[in-house]
């Protein structure tokens, strides 16, 4: 028998299981595939995400996390409910002791949402956790001690910038400018400029295989993609380089960059000293942008880093809380 403590990341685009004693078990998209004339729910995670732009108009694939928030309850709870039945079985019968995150400006109400949809699914000892305080924890700072520590967190709904100190965050903000925005920037990018239509998918696969936020005096790569014109409505294929994809990414990247000079505007002079010796450490899926560490390095004359484990910085970070409670239960906390 293992442990029957649990660790959940509940982002935007991906959910992430932390099992005590079996590591990280669900690493999946945050979707769901419902089927609009039965109303039933017919596939989750990567099955649901292999479905996206490839069905009938009868199949519908939906997040039921927006921007970092539960924005469909029984979508949720069904997802969840999924996946821990995946994890356990039969063994779901005796529910789990659970850990799990929240945005740092989840309100209390919010909280109550995500506590719901966690009994509902079947967890039993519930406690709410901070993200960027978990997320520390994942990354290796200890963030404990009276000293400055920046995170900025650049998921697929939110990029958040954070400042711990003493365990406790000292300044924050947040922008819904993340991984997404960047989807659809590339999206409307190819629409505008070459007249044809791609989906979210071939966009997202675009952003991993060329996007870039700084100029590279490297030889422009390019790809081949493959959508719909506009014009006929029949199938096309296009080269895109890039430096086209740096030029449709610079509005958003230029968000980003101010939600992290806001940041460090509020934090006091202290802190700030702290964080030019520490440095910034950089997590979530767009972390991994070329060139977006050198770029926030820049703009904000301090050392930036990516994270040894950018993903799963917030289910690591579950995982060391459960290790350092041992059998001791899980009460229903916020913190």
């Amino acid at each position: 028998m293992f442990s029957k403590d649990i660790g959940i990341d509940l982002g935007t685009a991906t959910i992430r299981i932390y099992v005590k004693g079996r590591g990280i078990v669900i690493n999946e998209p945050a979707v769901v595939a419902i089927d609009k004339n039965t109303k039933k729910n017919i596939a989750f995670g990567q099955q649901a995400y292999e479905m996206i732009g490839r069905t009938s108009e009868n199949i519908k694939v939906l997040y039921p996390m927006q921007y970092g928030f539960i924005a469909d309850f029984e979508l949720a709870c069904a997802m969840l409910s999924h996946f821990l039945n995946q994890i356990l079985g039969k063994s779901l019968l005796s529910r789990p002791r659970i850990v799990i995150c929240c945005p740092a400006h989840t309100t209390r109400v919010e909280q109550n949402v995500i506590r719901q949809v966690v009994e509902l699914s079947g967890g039993k000892q519930i406690s709410i956790k901070i993200e960027p305080k978990v997320a520390a924890i994942g990354a290796g700072i200890d963030s404990s001690q009276p000293a400055g520590h920046m995170i900025i967190d650049i998921g697929a709904g939110t990029t958040d910038a954070t400042v711990l100190s003493m365990g406790d965050i000292v300044s924050f903000e947040t922008t819904n400018t993340a991984g997404k925005a960047f989807d659809e920037q590339i999206i409307q990018h190819i629409k505008k400029h070459h007249h044809m239509y791609v989906g979210e998918r071939t966009a997202e696969q675009v952003k991993k295989d060329i996007g870039l936020v700084l100029p590279s005096d490297e030889k422009p790569r390019a790809i081949a993609i493959h959508g719909r014109d506009l014009g006929t409505g029949f199938p096309k294929t296009l080269m895109i380089t890039a430096e086209e994809i740096n030029k449709a990414l610079h509005p958003p990247i230029r968000k980003i960059v101010h939600t992290a000079k806001t940041v460090v505007e509020k934090t006091p002079p202290e802190l700030v000293t702290d964080i030019m010796d520490h440095g910034i450490i950089l997590i979530g899926g767009g972390a991994l942008l070329p060139g977006i560490d050198t770029l926030l390095s820049e703009e904000l004359n301090a050392p930036v880093f990516i994270a040894k484990n950018p993903l799963t910085c917030i289910a690591i970070g579950t995982s060391i809380l459960l290790e350092k409670k041992g059998t001791t239960p899980i009460h229903y906390t916020m913190s």
